[in-house]
């Protein structure tokens, strides 16, 4: 993003209001808080649980390292600004927030996808699971998903850092997103528009038809199950992670789903506090309240620190 007399950026945030600043900070801070507990708790018992050793856990795992990481790359510059009411953030910190904000985005998208093929392969094709899906394997489909976000963002990011900055520098957002800023630009902005919509586009469809053909495979076998015990067994495995994609991909939708233009800046400001604070919070209780193997973990864990802290 060159520019010739913008250095800094202000960011509008949230709410004037110094009452509801208050209120929202309290909450930001709790749901902050909350979900990077959650999801450290997590990546800990994946560690530290031989019984949570498998493929399924290897992509939980790293799920919740980039739940950590979104929230992180947004909420933490957020609540500083809140406290301190600094509201501005430098052109190079605004152009480093994007980058890391869009490829932590991107990677969970098709981090989703790659986990609803693990569920596929553990549902419908159980007795190859474990050599199907083994470390090797797993390793490689990870470094696909972060390798696929980075190559997503790269040509928007690209054409981003060209453009210039005359007049305005006031962000109508609490952190640095592409919209807003596209807005504020004084260079012509339409290819630039086409190139983030055809990468947002790109992913959205890609990523959903191997969720939705993974799912469509899933409950055609689950629903030839003799047994109603198996086929409740089996729907239970997948309904963390189908929780998880709806409110993901519902969330997405609504963005594209806007009433009016004019109410487009307040339910994209909505839509990112639901994604970078509220969906890191859930996720963790979302996989661990279901799932008797991370209950039982944690259990474990508990017991082992209480009988160390009587030592």
């Amino acid at each position: 993003m060159r520019n010739h007399t913008v250095t800094n950026f202000i960011l509008l945030g949230l709410s004037n209001d110094p009452q509801l600043k208050v209120v929202i900070f309290i909450f930001l801070f709790l749901t902050y808080i909350l979900s990077v507990t959650g999801n450290l708790t997590i990546i800990s018992l994946t560690f530290i649980d031989s019984r949570l050793k498998t493929a399924m856990y290897f992509f939980l795992q790293n799920f919740s390292f980039l739940e950590i990481s979104f929230t992180s790359a947004c909420i933490p510059s957020y609540l500083y600004n809140i406290s301190t009411g600094d509201r501005t953030i430098t052109y190079d910190n605004c152009a480093i927030q994007i980058f890391f904000i869009d490829l932590f985005a991107v990677t969970e998208f098709f981090l989703l996808a790659t986990m609803s093929y693990d569920r596929y392969i553990a549902i419908c094709k159980p007795l190859h699971y474990v050599t199907i899906m083994n470390n090797k394997v797993c390793r490689r489909l990870i470094l696909c998903c972060w390798t696929a976000g980075l190559l997503i963002i790269l040509p928007p990011l690209s054409l981003g850092l060209s453009l210039e900055f005359c007049d305005s520098n006031v962000i109508d957002h609490f952190a640095c997103d592409a919209s807003p800023l596209l807005k504020i630009s004084c260079s012509e902005t339409w290819l630039i528009e086409q190139v983030v919509m055809v990468c947002a586009v790109l992913t959205f469809i890609t990523t959903l038809v191997c969720v939705v053909l993974s799912y469509v495979y899933i409950i055609k076998t689950i629903l030839r199950f003799s047994s109603a015990q198996q086929r409740k067994k089996a729907f239970s495995t997948c309904s963390s992670h189908m929780t998880v994609v709806s409110i993901t991909y519902g969330s997405c939708i609504f963005i594209y789903i806007k009433p009016s233009p004019k109410e487009s800046v307040s339910i994209n400001k909505g839509v990112t506090v639901l994604t970078s604070s509220i969906s890191p919070m859930l996720n963790p209780f979302i996989y661990t309240l279901r799932n008797k193997q991370v209950k039982q973990a944690f259990n474990d864990s508990i017991k082992r620190i209480a009988l160390l802290l009587k030592k």
